[in-house]
């Protein structure tokens, strides 16, 4: 069973970092909205594999809190208390996307801060690059 949730881990930690590299191409491309809801799923299933890795259990899979995901592993490593701020990313899950998440405003027009994209990719970058550190630390 240990080595179904390390391979699980393994297959979290791969699409974070693919959907990373696509939220920053989008970035770099000008569209914000896009880019910021990836750099929050980057770093929410991140968090994830490194979760799944660490507890062994789905129960992780009920969140998509990036605050949530953070207090879990800090709880597990206290080095994860440097990614707290990622917490921030949380604000992007819902009005990225769905122009009832803003009231009277557009996502793709909204969402229009090349700065606010900027800061949101070093926090996702942060995260990721926590986890694949404490990923690397726990193989053999």
């Amino acid at each position: 069973m240990k080595r179904a949730y390390e391979e699980e881990s393994i297959r979290w930690f791969t699409q974070a970092t693919d959907e990373f590299e696509d939220a920053d191409e989008l970035r770099k491309r000008g569209r914000f909205y896009l880019a910021l809801f990836h750099f929050q799923q980057a770093t929410e299933k991140a968090l994830k594999a490194y979760l799944y890795l660490k507890v062994k259990s789905v129960e992780v899979f009920y969140t998509h809190s990036i605050g949530e995901l953070s207090k879990m592993a800090l709880e597990i490593d206290p080095d994860f208390e440097q990614i707290v701020p990622a917490k921030k990313l949380d604000r992007y899950y819902i009005p990225t996307r769905y122009p009832n998440g803003l009231p009277g405003g557009v996502p793709s027009q909204y969402f229009d801060d090349p700065q606010e994209a900027e800061e949101a990719m070093h926090l996702a970058k942060s995260a990721i690059d926590l986890v694949e550190r404490k990923i690397k630390e726990t193989k053999p």
